[in-house]
């Protein structure tokens, strides 16, 4: 078996790549009070309206133990206001009050400047290969984690 070099792992850069990014998020979102899951439930929220704490866990990829203190940080700072459901009574539906929106507005506006910078690195035909390649990679990572109870990754065939 060929041993790959070290600096030409793919996992090591998209790590490196997904540090880079998460680093610059932070930084940005520090100057608003928000943790990158904070910003991503403010920026869910703003896209599909009232959820309930089990959606936006599923919604930004974490566990629903992790979202609860999320939830109520957030509505302790009245950037979201939580009623219950219309449809069950011990489930709360979240939503922006108006200072949520404005102060995801601002951070939003920040954020999406590295978009814009990284958009314009490509031409739109590398742009467009890149999205492919990722979503790729995502599928093969996805694919390629044991699930619960399983003892070892799937195979590629």
């Amino acid at each position: 078996m060929t041993e790959i070099p070290a600096e030409e792992y793919l996992c090591t850069r998209i790590r490196r790549t997904e540090q880079a990014l998460m680093a610059h998020h932070e930084a940005v979102l520090r100057g608003y009070g928000l943790t990158m899951t904070q910003y991503s439930v403010l920026l869910t929220l703003s896209r599909e309206g009232g959820m309930s704490g089990a959606q936006l866990a599923r919604s930004c990829g974490v566990t629903q133990q992790t979202m609860a203190p999320v939830l109520t940080g957030l509505q302790n700072k009245a950037l979201i206001a939580r009623k219950p459901s219309p449809d069950h009574a011990k489930v709360l539906i979240a939503s922006l009050t108006d200072q949520g929106r404005r102060l995801l507005d601002g951070a939003y506006q920040e954020v999406i400047v590295l978009e814009r910078a990284l958009a314009d690195a490509f031409t739109p035909t590398e742009r467009d290969s890149l999205i492919e390649l990722l979503e790729r990679a995502t599928t093969i990572l996805i694919q390629q984690t044991p699930q619960p109870g399983s003892k070892s990754a799937p195979s590629l065939r």
